[in-house]
């Protein structure tokens, strides 16, 4: 089951011009951004030309056509990209933003001039008129994204990777507004840090549905063993389960099938689970390898209960469209100040390891018995650039604050058991520093990717939040 992957990216597009430059620039500006937007392989809706003159908004009248296209098209659009291929008329655009009102992100480009083409037939003057515009959009309250340059030929490289950003924006804008999450169990009583409130989430869109262990629990009485083939099947194709036990394999695909079996049923995108020790001890097993199969199929899934936690989590799949974990900021890697050990016991996606294997979980098993620990995937994390986030909410300033960087996962040796993996961040020490001060958990979540700016971009921009971005 996967009832998360992501559709298509569909952008409007709003094309700018002011009458007396050369309006012959709004003509082939457009053809040009059109082009530009679907060989990145974007869908784009934009008034026809046959609505106004070049299909470009001038008058306050074309400002209606745009925003009457947007309004009955809302549903498709994702994002927009406000282009100008001369000066433009800023007013019209706003206008035609504020009257279609869909709450998306906005990129804003500007095409450059051509030394040798400056004559009065050629110049575009964009240079200047985007500053125009972004004036009127921050009078009007509209919030707006900019391109690396302040000018950016539409089929130039840098202007395809802007728009790939402003893609992973819109992604995670629109993932994170009304996702919803399913938080199954209580949280465990020794984890306060990931303490949270549903209410300021809920101001954001993003919904909470709990269901308590006892009725996952009290299905899986219920259930006879061949409701669970199908996904004992898939956990053995998943990953090498030679030396478990078949009984645990069994209680993991029963407990598996339920969860799936619920989250469809209330439309629940993402998870937080409780494990310790409650599953240990009264079910027999570990739920790492389910939690890691719906990562690893883009259906984030966190330990603890850490319904922030997996909201970092999401974001940066959002982002990336690749599968994201939650680990502890856990050791120090030696005396380098810039490398840490990052640590899960674990339920990471097959995606971030070298090579997997499950086994039992080495720390509860001291305290339950290592027969109710079998589940976890085990192995070391392979070399990778990486993203990480966290969020938390701040319920005494009412707030959602977090954090948002990138490093890499390195190929340093390390001993140890569980999922794991050294990671080199510059600044390191400065970054620990900052999570202390501030009262930020110990789970972070990572990707293997390097989509930091966007997600910082789309929570801190558009949702509101107070995101930092280490740099």
């Amino acid at each position: 089951m996967n009832n998360n992957k992501s559709r298509p990216i569909t952008f409007g597009l709003i094309v700018g011009n002011r009458g007396f430059f050369p309006d012959h620039l709004a003509k082939s500006g457009r053809e040009d951004m059109i082009a530009a937007i679907e060989k990145a392989g974007y869908a784009v809706l934009t008034v026809g030309v046959e609505e106004t003159k070049f299909g470009a908004i001038e008058s306050r009248n074309e400002s209606a056509v745009c925003a009457d296209l947007f309004k009955r098209r809302r549903d498709e659009i994702d994002g927009i990209i406000v282009t100008l291929p001369n000066f433009g008329e800023e007013r019209a655009i706003a206008d035609a933003l504020r009257q279609a009102n869909l709450d998306v992100p906005v990129l804003v480009q500007a095409t450059p001039d051509t030394p040798g083409l400056m004559t009065i037939r050629d110049r575009r003057d964009s240079f200047c008129g985007k500053m125009s515009a972004c004036n009127n959009l921050k009078q009007y309250g509209i919030p707006y994204s900019l391109t690396t340059l302040h000018t950016e030929a539409p089929d130039s490289d840098l202007f395809r990777k802007d728009i790939a950003w402003f893609a992973a924006v819109c992604r995670v804008v629109r993932g994170l507004r009304r996702i919803r999450i399913g938080a199954i169990g209580a949280r465990p009583s020794a984890f306060n840090t990931v303490r949270y409130s549903e209410k300021l989430l809920e101001a954001s869109g993003i919904s909470v549905e709990p269901i308590d262990l006892s009725e996952i629990l009290g299905r899986i009485v219920r259930m006879k063993d061949s409701e669970a083939e199908a996904k004992l099947a898939a956990i053995k194709k998943y990953v090498s389960t030679d030396q478990v036990p078949a009984e645990a394999l069994m209680k993991m695909a029963k407990l598996g099938t339920v969860i799936d079996t619920w989250m469809e049923q209330t439309q629940v995108s993402i998870s937080a689970i409780q494990c310790w020790t409650s599953l240990e001890e009264f079910f027999g097993v570990v739920p790492c390898t389910v939690m890691s199969m719906m990562s690893e199929n883009l259906m984030s899934s966190a330990c603890e209960v850490d319904i922030c936690g997996v909201i970092g989590m999401h974001a940066l799949q959002l982002a990336s469209e690749t599968p994201s974990a939650l680990l502890d900021w856990n050791n120090n890697y030696g005396d380098d100040p810039d490398k840490a050990v990052c640590f899960h016991c674990s339920n990471l996606p097959k995606t971030f390891f070298k090579s997997v294997k499950m086994d039992f979980q080495q720390i509860i098993a001291g305290t339950v018995g290592r027969e109710n620990t079998y589940g976890t995937c085990e192995g070391l994390v392979k070399a990778s650039p990486m993203s990480f986030a966290r969020f938390s909410t701040n319920d005494l300033e009412g707030s959602i604050d977090g954090y948002v960087g990138e490093g890499e996962f390195t190929d340093d040796p390390l001993t140890t058991f569980g999922g794991a993996g050294v990671v080199k961040i510059p600044h390191l020490q400065t970054l620990l520093r900052f999570i202390c001060e501030n009262g930020f958990e110990h789970h972070v979540a990572a990707n293997m990717s390097t989509v930091a700016s966007a997600v910082q971009e789309a929570t801190g921009h558009y949702l509101g939040w107070n995101v930092a971005i280490h740099e």
